[in-house]
């Protein structure tokens, strides 16, 4: 019962921690990317001192042998760059350059009447439904 709970609060102070940055807003987002035109480097800021948060809570949460609500940590194995994480990456940039929206701002920002976040999240969900499809289909 504990976990769900912690899940939404969680998931609630990450909405709110990017409503209060104005990643939610897209315009802003494509100043921050447009770096030969209108640049706002605000947003360097924000995912600055996110960075620092997550280097110095690591070294604490790490220390336990499970996270408090959980039975393993979910961190990942990949030690290489490969053609899909290139190429995934290149995907997500391309997408975030073009919308000015990623997943987690857009689903922070799906109930406020953005009509551009009803046309991007479902766009998202099928591509994720595609990419776990072609996932199971190259690995059967």
């Amino acid at each position: 019962m504990m976990q769900p709970l912690v899940s939404l609060v969680a998931g609630v102070v990450f909405g709110l921690g990017l409503a209060v940055a104005e990643m939610t807003n897209p315009l802003k987002v494509l100043d921050f990317l447009d770096l030969a035109g209108n640049w706002d480097p605000s947003l360097a800021f924000v995912m600055g001192g996110a960075v620092m948060v997550t280097l110095v809570a690591f070294r604490f949460v790490l220390r336990r042998p499970v996270p408090l609500y959980g039975d393993r940590f979910h961190l990942p194995t990949l030690t290489q760059l490969d053609r899909k994480l290139l190429g995934g990456a290149a995907l997500f940039g391309i997408g975030w350059g073009l919308a000015g929206y990623c997943p987690g701002p857009a689903l922070a920002t799906i109930l406020s009447g953005n009509a551009e976040t009803w046309l991007f999240v479902p766009a998202m969900l099928v591509g994720g439904a595609l990419q776990r499809w072609q996932n199971r289909r190259t690995t059967s």
